[in-house]
């Protein structure tokens, strides 16, 4: 059986993207997920997103950028 998620509001935070701040609203259990497929990945969470954002503007019909993190995250976790 599969834990119930724990529901709560979006938080934003900053992050960097090619030395622009930018701001991203995500639920703490996305930020929870980044934080660690970053560390994973031996990257910051700015360097995560940095790629995440330049894959999302290659895409035929790129997403906004918090759509981009989530459908990245999923896709990552469903390749586990």
């Amino acid at each position: 059986m599969v834990a119930a998620p724990d529901y709560a509001p979006p938080r934003k935070r900053s992050v960097l993207i090619a030395g622009h701040a930018t701001s991203i609203s995500l639920e703490p259990m996305f930020w929870q997920a980044l934080e660690s497929a970053a560390r994973q990945r031996e990257l910051t969470i700015n360097a995560l997103v940095a790629e995440i954002d330049a894959a999302r503007l290659d895409a035929p019909s790129p997403p906004n950028l918090t759509s981009a993190i989530r459908q990245w995250l999923f896709a990552a976790r469903v390749a586990v």
